[in-house]
């Protein structure tokens, strides 16, 4: 059984942008389309069944409105939706678990009317088992620029690694990602000047030299096999001693997707992501893919 691209709706802008590019991203590696609609209701004894009713209605509602929207603008999808009484976070985890790809809204306004595009959506790609995708709605809406970002854009797949972690589920994700929409891969590796240059670089620029060579020949090593595994994706690779964040978000201006690892860890604090994913997420206008991996 094929397992599905889930989306998370709330009837927010930027649900339906994430549930436009969850639609054509289905389309594009023949996956069946979910969407789920999470609602909390209205506990007793502070609300009576009316106030239960409405907000079922409600949710119910928006869900609809979900599915005629993504049938109406693409001819031909099939999305199956349901309806779940309960709290965002833990029903989109527990959904996630048995989708190919979860996509959410990457911004939105707080409060119930934007739930999944802030903290609910900071928690869900901390913690999914799934990689998921980030979505920010369109800049300018109601004019031709008013359509999803990203599924079937023609712009390049960037992807970020961190090659004392890189991993083999990031590394794929990226690959496909790009065969599917028929377009380039860049890779950048961003590194850190190591403490022991930090102090006498200025007196050794060799040294400077052959740590950069040492990177870039070991990114390439690790790109290699899936270079050969897809030889009709065009790669671009940079090894760079530079800001992780900045220089990724500068790379994915205009692209159709970039894509970060998360490296799933146990800890006192629990799963999170870091300050490179953070900041990334923030500030980065094209659609995120986060993958986890061990």
């Amino acid at each position: 059984m094929l397992r599905p691209v889930l989306v998370g709706v709330d009837g927010s802008p930027e649900s339906l942008a994430a549930a436009e590019w969850a639609a054509a991203e289905a389309a594009l590696s023949g996956l069946p389309l979910r969407l789920v609609r999470a609602w909390e209701g209205v506990p007793y004894p502070s609300g009576s069944s009316a106030d239960l009713a409405a907000g079922q209605n409600g949710a119910g509602r928006s869900l609809r409105e979900a599915e005629e929207r993504l049938t109406t603008r693409f001819p031909g999808t099939r999305p199956t939706g349901e309806l779940v009484q309960g709290p965002p976070v833990p029903t989109l985890l527990e959904a996630a678990e048995e989708a190919e790809t979860l996509v959410l809204g990457s911004r939105g306004l707080s409060g119930a009317a934007g739930y999944l595009a802030g903290s609910v959506a900071s928690d869900v790609v901390a913690h999914a088992a799934c990689p998921v995708v980030l979505v920010r709605p369109a800049p300018h809406p109601g004019t031709t620029a008013d359509a999803s970002p990203g599924a079937t854009s023609p712009g390049r797949v960037v992807l970020g690694i961190d090659l004392a972690h890189a991993c083999d589920e990031v590394i794929r994700f990226a690959f496909e990602a790009a065969h599917r929409r028929g377009t380039s891969l860049y890779v950048l590796h961003a590194y850190n000047l190591p403490l022991a240059y930090s102090i006498a670089s200025a007196q050794i620029p060799l040294a400077l030299d052959l740590l950069a060579t040492e990177h870039g020949d070991d990114l390439a090593a690790v790109l290699r096999p899936w270079q050969e595994k897809y030889p009709e994706v065009p790669v671009t690779a940079d090894a760079v001693m530079d800001p992780a964040a900045d220089r990724l978000v500068k790379a994915a201006s205009g692209a159709a997707l970039l894509v970060l690892g998360r490296q799933e860890r146990t800890s006192r604090l629990g799963a999170r992501l870091g300050h490179v994913a953070h900041s990334v997420i923030a500030h980065a206008a094209c659609p995120v893919a986060v993958v986890p991996h061990g």
